[in-house]
């Protein structure tokens, strides 16, 4: 236990250490706060992104699902992969130069708006509204993780260990804005890297030989149940279109937007990639080591814990947990700031009409930090809230139907309008809501997918009845595909 609590203290002591040192740099402007002044190298941007991306939902979700039914899970990883490679190839670098044609955006509503040169403030408005939303739900389930590690490994009550967790993620994210939060991202990506490695190579030195009744049970079989019906092929389209959300995820669009340049980003393509798909793959290999290991295992969300715990010494185990820490952390701390830049960026200042004060703007964007975290604080707090897996799928396919068509369209179809825009955004957000509550338990598919398809389409009609885009706008698009813009 000392050599536990000695190594989350000495976590959460540098986290805080660098919040503090980014708000000691005197940050002026909520640019700075929340975009960090468009300075970020291709490693701090690849490892942010991935990190803040994959949040406990690796170290426990992941693991979890397919400790309890097996190899068939794999799905989702195999869509997250093929999506976290897809989209720094086709969103990357053309939303970097995108928004910074669009009059130097610095969020996604932002850049919406400025794309089809509109004064309505309606478009912004809905996506800000979604963004807290979805960003409340997002983070309620980093902190559910956090308040669960807490509770495993310290034997303390469930709601300490959430209330322990929140402070700490408010704290920094507070204090040192966006530099703070891709930099601590930074150093989590690395440590959740290792961690997700180590555990199922030290339960293999372990276990030795799989256990022959798993095998001939079915449970290493990559469809679903062990057989092909319609049920395993619902689980593996669902698994798939978990790749279609990236393209609507604010919190990693947000890494794009703020590289140095955009021929950084091959560079960064590569290191994301690379990252995701180790990681993805050590996340399932714990839950099948921790079939092995742990057959008897009650909560499956808690194999990597166990498995930390009983495969290593305390203050190592304290590391390897740290980095579920890191994970749920690097993940809120990047949706808190993205909303609180909703508020700030997209409602208040739009509301202000020019007349906005830059001090004022940067506390009200702390003050929304604070707010939204406690609203996740609550949702997690709440015992019928859900697991970990599902405030994450929920909120991920509130994002990819809203929001990924949209950006898509926006960055490679000239003919889109603003209108359409809005038209996609609400029916593909509607679409997935009315799935999820009407169509999702008959079907078995995730709400994502046919989110995503209607908010396509819906874009797409409401462009073609729309007047074309004026030659501003088009102008605008010949800008931004034009790679000299970086110069």
């Amino acid at each position: 236990m000392i050599g536990e609590i000695s190594a989350f203290i000495l976590y959460f002591v540098i986290v805080i250490s660098v919040g503090l040192f980014f708000f000691l740099k005197q940050q002026k402007s909520s640019d700075q706060y929340f975009l960090g002044g468009r300075q970020l190298n291709s490693w701090v941007t690849a490892l942010s992104a991935q990190a803040s991306d994959m949040s406990g939902w690796l170290l426990m979700g992941l693991p979890g699902s397919v400790f309890a039914f097996g190899l068939g899970e794999v799905w989702i990883a195999v869509g997250l992969a093929i999506g976290t490679y897809l989209n720094w190839l086709f969103v990357a670098g053309r939303l970097r130069r995108f928004s910074k044609a669009a009059n130097d955006s610095i969020t996604i509503p932002a850049y919406l708006q400025n794309r089809f040169m509109t004064q309505s403030p309606a478009l912004r408005y809905v996506s800000a509204i979604i963004f807290c939303i979805c960003f409340t739900v997002y983070a309620a389930s980093a902190c559910k993780a956090g308040g669960t590690l807490f509770a495993s490994v310290f034997n303390i009550d469930y709601q300490i260990g959430l209330a322990i967790c929140s402070v700490i993620i408010i704290a920094y994210t507070f204090l040192g804005g966006f530099l703070a939060v891709c930099w601590t991202d930074f150093f989590q990506g690395l440590m959740m890297l290792a961690a997700i490695l180590a555990i199922p190579i030290l339960a293999l030195g372990v276990i030795g030989e799989y256990p022959a009744d798993l095998v001939a049970s079915g449970y290493l079989s990559i469809l679903p149940g062990g057989s092909f019906n319609y049920d395993s092929f619902a689980n593996i389209i669902s698994g798939l279109a978990w790749g279609l959300g990236y393209l609507g995820m604010p919190h990693i669009l947000v890494r794009f937007m703020a590289i140095k340049n955009s021929s950084m980003i091959k560079k960064s393509r590569r290191i994301a990639t690379v990252w995701v798909i180790f990681a993805l793959a050590g996340a399932v290999l714990v839950g099948l080591g921790g079939r092995a290991y742990l057959p008897g295992l009650e909560n499956s969300e808690t194999v990597f814990i166990e498995m930390a715990r009983t495969l290593c010494p305390g203050f190592v185990a304290g590391i390897l947990l740290s980095a579920i820490m890191a994970a749920s952390m690097s993940t809120a701390d990047s949706q808190l700031l993205v909303a609180a830049s909703a508020v700030t960026e997209d409602i208040y200042k739009p509301f202000k009409k020019g007349n906005a004060n830059e001090k004022t703007a940067l506390w009200l964007g702390r003050i929304a930090v604070v707010v939204i975290a406690i609203l996740a604080w609550i949702i997690a707090a709440n015992p019928n809230s859900g697991n970990i897996m599902s405030l994450v799928e929920n909120a991920w396919a509130g994002f990819g139907s809203a929001f990924g068509p949209v950006i898509l369209l926006s960055l490679y179809w000239r003919r889109l309008t603003y209108k359409g825009a809005l038209a996609g955004i609400l029916g593909g957000g509607a679409t997935m809501v009315l799935w999820l509550i009407f169509a999702k338990a008959a079907t078995g598919i995730y709400e994502l997918l046919p989110g995503f398809l209607v908010g396509l389409l819906c874009a797409y009609l409401g462009s073609k009845l729309d007047k074309a885009p004026s030659k501003e706008i088009n102008d605008l698009f010949d800008r931004a595909i034009d790679t000299s813009i970086d110069d």
